[in-house]
Parts: structure tokens; C-alpha cells; sequence
């Protein structure tokens, strides 16, 4: 920040304090303004942080890494996280919860839920009556919701964030996968709020990683598009992703970069996690086949833990060798395991799994309308891009040189993510980079209406209108306006054509159907402006920046003409106008304008959704049309002000070409008062009330939420409890150990007597059998007390100790500064007196102090020295410090004295001339400048007697002040 201030130099002290005021109050104001990214993949997370002087930095966790996995272990007392839970899963994998992300958002039938149960038998799943999803049993009475666990997880990454920012963190934008759907998002936001945490928006992970490769290369984005292929895989699955990054000129910024998402193909299952699973039951198999147990290793939860583990890690090294030999100890029943594995071997394993490594590169480009020619280039992000078959198969498909490794696979959606979250906090201010992401899937209106036959029958029918395409831009809102209404309806939100997913997929996707939305008040609207021209029921959806689809608002909107009579319209009578259209049951409400997109217009013809084709062969006939007839629309909010202006005055264009008098009315409409001229029209918007309900996956009650946070907020003050007493327990433990070790240290010895260390050793002894038998049921209090009472009786000899490992350091600097104050002194009084800038009393002062501080020195030695060192002294170190710093402050005093002094000037001798005065006269008198004319003439006027020179004075140049004042000394700061 910088302040700029262009005051007099009478004002600048006062300018100075307030400039230093307003800076402490933005540094109070700005303690706590840290944001955070969190990358919560399957199996790793990442966390980032932006705060003041800190720009975009990985956070580290506990053990100093980079990358925490993402696994809780539940134990009955305790709860463990990241590396710590790792272990836990190989001693107890019941209690040990990973890859639970694949579990949000679906229902227990879910085909995603079985595969989960089949890949991890060692989880008990049970379902979720109300919500229908699933819950992780731990007993009878404990369940976990996967939206529990990953709260919990959500708030330890904020610990982490919290403790190497060293402030309190709030703000957050978490990544998801592009492919997550409504119902997804919304769990994601749900354990987001079970920890407490401000999500700032959801941020699709191949979207922050595009940012991420932006912001770096920003200085290379130029008004010619650039398209870049992102191909992610990671643990559980795998997202192909296609950019376009352009410079575009915007209103308030001028030209800034933009990327643009164009097309994005994925595969769920595709991802490390496969491999690993293959890998682990083919070493199963080996370990059954070397006979050395009767047992089946698979029906041992702990080896197949184990065994997956070491799976990891050898496909890990198999990325960089071609063998390796795999090796558990104690594996089962005390049998070790050895096999060796080549990278060949995994290869065949995952066969089927490369063969699906070229699809979403396919989907993406043909999401994108897109030539694989068109690519620039291909950039690998995910740790599963590593293995060498993948990259083998994905250059062959992309026909590339070389494939792009210039990010890191690992930190670019984290870090893509903290640029997203310091752009959208108040805190900070970074340079621009518009981002359009994309909508993976369509989502649709469905509303059924009664249509009147030829034959005057009446019959029902289904209409689909597109609410958002498929890729269509976000974060938009759009408006969809009902027009043959008049009563209470009802209208169904779902998805879209979803025909390009495969048909698994489609069974993993789950409900089709989002929202049921009941409108309520249309009839009673509708009967309150029998009077007006209705202009249609609007709903008002909004997809945000996070990729959730909202209601706003629904609006029932009506339209009268308002006559304009100036001259007989009182004041009174436009006070009333104005008051009944506030309080009228209705309001007139300016049009708003959103971002801009195509409409959709209803075709009563049409009974099923149109295709892409056939709106656009169509678009023409229904422009054309819709002034005829009325049906459903559907438009984006910027557009409904044009229509509305468009359809203002067709009845008045009319009258005009049937009496002749358009063009005269318009080239002078003024000259004629008794013209017709245009009607003005009043709007006014009725709410209408809407009731939703959920057709996917219910969200969390109120009361369910409340007991789920309850939840996590009584374990989380369990860990801190714990993590209290453990830290008291352990402190306790520590000071007795190394409080039992100075006993036997000599200069602990030599303080003390043998019956003084012998009572201090019987307690601590007593301690440590307290702590051994019954410590370890004691609560924090009772440690902390047992701590404060040891060293309470220990504190009189470690005063001594602490106070004679002081001495020589504070008595040297005492003599020291007593030698320079008396040297200084001296020096003083050597100044003459015509020169003395100090006073007798200052001088004095000194002087007396020096002495009376020797003095104190000597006797206070003198006494001590006649003590035994088992006695508590009388030469105390705080003393020390007292003479020292009232000795500094006298002699500092009077160095600034010196320093800001002026010198006195030498006094004038005007009775005696010096030798060389006439020959200084002379000198002067030929430096002086010859007077002017005018100013000849104005001395003539005015004649003065001439007078001599002045006598030269000798000069002595005075230090510049440093105070803001002279004889004030310091230092003042301008701002």
C-alpha cells in the first residue's frame, strides 16, 4: 500500500501520526487473512496458502512433507490422521477409512458402492434409511457418513494450514473432480460446513491445474489462441481436459488473459488405485502358491492391507526399473514373503486398464468439436501419468513428439486453487485471469401442460426445454419464462441428454432427476391483476461459480400502461402512484443483465427435446413465430430487458401503419400535441412461493447437521484434550529425568547440600512411581499440579545455579560501562568553557552515579564473597541489570545533548580592525553587484547613508537535525 501526502511543513508531525495510526489499524484489521487451497484427492492432499508476505506456498504437514494421505484412523480414545492413520492400516484396517470420496453422493444400490465393498471387505457399509446413502459402521451405535469423514479430514487440513500460517484460516476453495455431479458438489459443500470452513467456491481440479499452467506462463498468452491438452490421471480416476488460452479485452481491465475450458473427457475408475488392486492380488496369489501357509492370505484383512501397501510401493519403483523384488516381513502366521516382479508382469495385469488409456483423449476432442492437429501441446499432470506403459500409449494416441512433464503433477491443482482463493478474498489483490469453465453435463426443464386437440379434446403433454448445454459456460444465470400458466404448477429439473456416457457410467452417474419444484400463489397472483397484461411466470436459476445449480427466485410478472398527462397529473396523485406500486402487493423492478448466452423458445409442435440440429435449422422459424404464440422460454437475464424493449410498442406500430402516420410521427412527433404517441408501460413482479424437493440425494436436516457437527466438534476437543494431557504428562516425565541428572552435575553440587538434593531426589522419585502407577489415569489438572509442586521445591536451587551463570557476563558489562562513563566524564571536563554544552549539574549527576555504582559493586561482592555458596546469594543478576541500564540512560542523555547541540557563535570585536581590513573592504566592495537603473533612481528618491561592509564572520557548518525539532533528539519518520 502506499500513501502519498502533499501537506505544509507545519503539518507534517501530525500527518506522520495519523499515517502511523491507519497503518497499525490495517495491520489489526488484516491479523487474520490467510486463505487456503485444498487438493482432496483419493489418496493424497494437497493444502496450500496465501497470507501477507507469504504468496502461494505448499503448507507442510506434521512430518514435513509436502503431501499428507488422506486416511482417519477411529480408535475408542483417539483419532489419527494422514501418515500416523497409513500405519494404523496395516495393525487395524477396520478402523482405518480411506478412498471414501468415492461413496459422496450416492445411494447404497449404487454400482460404485459395491465395488467399493468388494475392493475393501474389511469396511462394514450400512444404509442410510432417511438419506438412503451409506454410512460406515464401527459399531453398534458409532456410524460415519462419508460427508463426516471428510469433514474431519477437511479440518485437519485446516490444523495443518492454521499452524504453519500461524494465524486462524477460514477461507477455502477445495478442488473436485470436473465429472462430480449436482449431487456430489453438494456433499463436498456439506463436509465443508461439518468443519467449519468458508468455502469460497469449488474449484473442478483439471480447471485449477490449467490455471495454475496460466498464471505462470502468462506473459506467453497473446490474442492467438493457444490450445493445450491436460491429461490427468491420478489415484481413482482419470480427466482429459482441453484449454484455450487467449488474451480478450474486458471493460474495466483492458486486455487480460482467459482460459477457456473446450473439452473434457474422463474415466472414473481409470487410476492408480486399479493397479495397485491388481497388483496386490496377483502378489496374493503368489504368496498362496509358495504353500508355506494352509491358510487363504485374502481372507486375512491385516496381510491383504499389507500387501497392498507393498503393491504401491513396487509399482512405484517399477516405473523406473523393469524389476523388482517385493518383500513383507511376517506377512501372516509369521511367514515372511518374497516375489519378484517385473514391470512386464504389471503390465499384463493391467492390460484392460491401458486399453482404456486413449478414450478420454477421444471424448475430449470430440466434446470440443476439435482435431487432434489443433493441439499445441500435451501436458501430464497426476501421479499415475509416471507409469512408462501410459505415457507409451498416450503418445502413440495424441501423435506427439514428446508429451509435456514442465508442471508439477503433484501441487499444480493445489497451487491453481490458492491463486483462485487470494483472487476471490477481500484481503488480496492479484493480477486478473478470467476463467470459463465448463458445465460437464446438460441439466433441462421437464413441465407437463394441458394442450387443447383439432377435435376439441383435451389432452397432456411433456415438454423438455435445455436450461444449460452441455460445456456451457459457468458461473451464468438464465431465466425460464412459463407463458400458459395462470394457476399453481409444477416443473421437474433434471439432467440433459446424457447418451455419450457409456452405459456404466450411466448406472454410477445415479439419479437423473434433480429437483421437483411446486409453485404456489399463481392463481391468487393472476386474480389480483386481472387488470394487467401478464408477461409470464419467470424462474430465475443461477449455476455459480462452484457448479451448483440454484433457484433463485420465481416471479410472476405483469405489465400496465400508464398514462402520460404532465400538466393534470398533481404531485399528490404521483405520490400516490408511487406509493401503491410499493405497497401494492407488486413492485416495478428493472430488468436485469447477466452473462449472455442463446435461448430456447417452446415449439408447441415439438414433444420431445430438440437435438442440436434441429434447433439449428429451427432457430430462424422460431423467431419468427414466437410473436404469434405464447409458450415457455427460456433466456438468460440480459436478454429479457431486450425482449421486453422489443415488445413494448407492437400495438402502437400497428395504429400508425393503419392511419398513415408513421412517418410523419416519426421525423416530428412533437409538432403535433394531439398525436398518438407511445403508451408507457409500468412492470410489476409478484413472488412466487416455490417449494423444492430433492429427487437425487437428499441433503443433511437441520437436526442431522446439527448432530453430525456435534459429532465432529466432541472429537475434535477429545483430540485437544488429549494432545493437552499427553503434553502435560510428558512434561511432567521430562522434568523429572533431567531434573534426577543436575543433581549429579558439579555446579548443581556446589549450591546445594547432600540433605537439600537427597529431599529433592525422594520426590521426584515419588513422582515417577505416581506417574508409572497412577499417572496414567490422571486427568490434565492433576499433572500440571504434580509439575508445579516439583518445581516449586526445586525452584530455590535452580535460582542459585541460574543466577551464577549470569554473573560474569552481566559484571563485565557493568565494569565496562563504568570505564567508558568515567572516561567520558573526564573528557567532559576538559571541554573549555566557552565551548561547554553541559551543565555543572549534569556533569554532577554523572559523576555521583559512577561513583555510587563502584561503590554498590565493591560492597555488594565484599558481602557476597563472605557468603557460603550453599546460600542464597545477595548479588542478584536483576540487580545487576538496574545499574547498568540507569548508568546507560544518564550517559546516553547527555551523548544526545552533544549530538544536537548547536555550537555557540564567537563573539564580534567592533573597536579593533584587523591588518587586512581595508584590503577585505576592498574585496567585498568589488563583489558587490552595480545597482540597476530603477534602482539608482529609487535611491536617489530616497537617499541613505552609505554604509561599510560588514566585517566577515567565521563560519561553522551545524549537523543537520535528525529530530523534528532542534534539541529534540531522535528520529522522525515521514511517510
Amino acid at each position: 500500500m502506499m500513501i502519498v501526502h502533499k501537506v505544509s511543513g507545519n503539518m507534517r508531525p501530525l500527518v506522520c501520526v495519523f499515517t502511523m495510526f491507519l497503518l497499525a489499524l490495517l495491520s489489526s484489521n488484516t491479523e487474520s487473512v490467510a486463505v487456503m487451497s485444498v487438493d482432496m484427492g483419493s489418496e493424497w492432499m494437497k493444502i496450500a496458502i496465501v497470507k501477507p508476505g507469504v504468496p502461494m506456498e505448499i503448507v507442510l504437514n506434521k512430518e514435513s512433507r509436502r503431501k499428507t494421505p488422506v486416511a482417519i484412523a477411529l480408535k475408542e480414545n483417539e483419532r489419527l490422521f494422514g501418515d500416523s492413520a497409513l500405519g494404523m492400516a496395516v495393525k487395524n484396517p477396520k478402523v482405518t477409512f480411506r478412498y471414501f470420496q468415492d461413496l459422496l453422493g450416492k445411494r447404497a444400490d449404487n454400482p460404485h458402492v459395491k465395488a467399493f465393498e468388494a475392493r475393501f471387505p474389511e469396511y462394514q457399509l450400512v444404509k442410510d434409511e432417511h438419506r438412503e446413502t451409506v454410512l460406515f459402521k464401527l459399531s453398534e451405535e458409532l456410524t460415519y457418513s462419508p460427508e463426516e469423514l471428510l469433514g474431519m479430514m477437511l479440518n485437519y487440513s485446516r490444523s495443518l494450514a492454521e499452524e504453519f500460517a500461524e494465524q486462524p484460516v477460514k477461507d477455502v476453495v477445495i478442488t473436485v473432480p470436473a465429472f462430480f455431479n449436482q449431487a456430489e458438489r453438494r456433499a463436498v459443500l456439506q463436509a465443508a460446513q461439518l468443519s467449519d470452513l468458508k468455502v469460497l467456491q469449488l474449484i473442478n481440479d483439471n480447471t485449477a491445474v490449467a490455471l495454475n499452467y496460466g498464471v505462470f506462463r502468462r506473459k506467453d498468452i497473446n490474442a492467438t489462441a493457444q490450445n493445450i491438452m491436460f491429461y490427468e490421471m491420478g489415484s481413482r480416476s482419470t480427466i482429459c481436459t482441453i484449454v484455450t488460452y487467449q488474451s480478450v479485452k474486458t471493460k474495466d481491465s483492458g486486455m487480460q488473459p482467459q482460459l477457456q475450458i473446450r473439452g473434457v473427457g474422463f474415466d472414473r475408475t481409470l487410476g492408480g488405485i486399479e493397479m495397485d488392486l491388481r497388483l496386490r492380488d496377483h502378489l496374493a496369489k503368489l504368496f498362496n502358491e509358495q504353500k508355506k501357509s494352509k491358510k487363504d492370505v485374502r481372507e486375512n484383512q491385516r496381510a491383504m492391507s499389507k500387501l497392498l501397501k507393498e503393491a504401491n510401493r513396487v509399482k512405484t519403483i517399477l516405473s523406473a526399473n523393469n524389476d523388482h523384488m517385493a518383500q513383507i516381513e511376517g506377512l501372516m502366521d509369521d511367514i515372511d514373503f518374497k516375489a519378484k516382479v517385473t514391470r512386464q508382469e504389471l503390465e499384463d495385469l493391467c492390460a484392460d486398464l491401458f486399453n482404456r488409456v486413449s478414450a478420454p483423449v477421444q471424448h475430449a476432442l470430440s466434446s470440443a468439436e476439435m482435431k487432434m492437429e489443433e493441439i499445441d501441446q500435451v501436458i501430464l499432470v497426476g501421479g499415475a501419468t509416471r507409469v512408462p506403459k501410459v505415457q507409451e500409449l498416450l503418445l502413440k494416441v495424441v501423435g506427439k513428439e514428446e508429451l509435456g512433464k514442465n508442471i508439477n503433477a503433484d501441487e499444480a491443482a493445489a497451487m491453481g486453487a490458492v491463486y483462485q482463493a487470494a483472487a476471490l478474498s477481500k484481503a488480496f489483490k492479484v493480477k486478473p485471469f478470467i476463467v470459463r469453465d465448463a458445465a460437464i453435463f446438460p441439466i433441462q426443464v421437464e413441465f407437463t401442460r394441458e394442450v387443447e386437440e383439432e377435435d376439441h379434446s383435451k389432452s397432456l403433454k411433456h415438454n423438455k426445454r435445455i436450461l444449460f448445454q452441455r460445456l456451457a459456460p459457468y458461473p451464468q444465470r438464465k431465466v425460464i419464462t412459463f407463458n400458459r400458466y395462470t394457476d399453481n404448477f409444477a416443473f421437474s429439473i433434471n439432467y440433459g441428454d446424457l447418451s455419450y456416457l457409456g452405459p456404466d457410467d450411466l448406472k454410477v452417474f445415479g439419479s437423473l432427476n434433480l429437483t421437483t419444484v411446486k409453485l404456489n400463489g399463481v392463481g391468487e397472483s393472476f386474480q389480483k391483476r386481472s387488470d394487467y397484461e401478464s408477461k409470464g411466470i419467470k424462474a430465475h436459476f443461477n449455476m455459480d461459480e462452484s457448479g451448483l445449480l440454484t433457484l433463485d427466485r420465481v416471479e410472476a410478472v405483469f405489465e400496465t400502461v400508464v398514462d402520460e398527462k404532465p400538466e393534470q397529473e398533481s404531485t399528490l396523485t404521483k405520490l400516490g402512484n408511487t406509493i401503491s406500486s410499493l405497497f401494492g402487493g407488486g413492485s416495478s423492478v428493472p430488468e436485469t443483465k447477466e452473462n449472455a448466452t442463446d435461448s430456447v423458445q417452446e415449439e408447441d409442435e415439438v414433444p420431445t427435446e430438440p437435438t442440436k440440429e434441429e434447433e439449428q435449422e429451427s432457430a430462424d422459424a422460431a423467431d419468427k413465430q414466437k410473436d404469434k404464440e405464447k409458450g415457455t422460454t427460456a433466456t438468460n437475464e440480459e436478454e429479457e430487458g431486450k425482449k421486453e424493449e422489443e415488445k413494448s410498442e407492437p400495438q402502437e406500430e400497428k395504429e400508425k401503419q393503419e392511419t398513415g402516420k408513421e412517418e410523419a410521427s416519426a421525423k416530428a412527433p412533437e409538432v403535433d400535441a394531439k398525436k398518438h404517441t407511445a403508451p408507457k408501460k409500468q412492470k410489476l413482479v409478484d413472488d412466487i412461493g416455490v417449494e423444492q424437493t430433492l429427487n437425487d440425494i437428499p441433503d443433511f436436516s437441520e437436526e442431522e447437521l446439527k448432530k453430525a457437527s456435534k459429532k465432529l466438534q466432541d472429537l475434535t476437543e477429545r483430540d485437544l484434550n488429549k494432545h493437552e494431557r499427553e503434553k502435560a504428562a510428558n512434561s511432567l516425565e521430562a522434568f523429572i529425568f533431567e531434573t534426577q541428572d543436575k543433581l549429579n552435575q558439579d555446579e548443581f553440587k556446589q549450591v546445594s547440600t547432600t540433605e537439600q538434593r537427597e529431599e529433592i531426589s525422594a520426590k521426584l522419585s515419588q513422582a515417577s512411581t505416581w506417574l508409572e502407577e497412577e499417572g496414567y489415569a490422571a486427568i490434565t489438572k492433576e499433572l500440571k499440579d504434580k509439575l508445579s509442586e516439583l518445581k516449586k521445591i526445586c525452584k530455590a536451587l535452580f535460582f542459585k545455579v541460574e543466577e551464577r551463570r549470569k554473573w560474569p557476563d552481566r559484571l563485565a558489562a557493568l565494569d565496562s560501562l563504568l570505564n567508558h562513563s568515567s572516561i567520558f566524564l573526564k573528557s567532559a571536563r576538559m571541554i573549555p568553557e566557552d565551548d561547554q554544552i553541559f551543565t555543572d549539574v549534569e556533569l554532577g549527576t554523572l559523576e555521583k552515579l559512577i561513583s555510587d555504582t563502584w561503590t554498590w559493586k565493591n560492597e555488594t561482592l565484599a558481602e557476597q564473597a563472605k557468603l557460603s555458596l550453599t546460600e542464597k546469594p545477595v548479588l542478584l543478576s536483576k540487580d545487576i541489570e538496574m545499574k547498568i541500564g540507569a548508568l546507560d540512560r544518564e550517559v546516553q542523555y547527555l551523548l544526545n545533548k552533544a549530538k544536537f547541540s548547536k555550537p555557540k557563535p564567537k563573539k564580534k570585536n567592533n573597536t579593533t580592525k584587523p591588518e587586512n581590513a581595508e584590503k577585505n573592504a576592498t574585496e567585498s566592495e568589488e563583489k558587490i553587484i552595480p545597482p540597476t537603473e530603477e534602482s539608482t533612481q529609487e535611491n536617489a528618491s530616497n537617499p541613505e547613508p552609505v554604509k561599510e561592509p560588514p566585517v566577515a564572520e567565521e563560519k561553522t557548518e551545524i549537523p543537520e537535525l535528525g529530530g523534528s525539532e532542534a534539541g529534540n533528539p531522535g528520529h522522525a519518520q515521514e511517510f
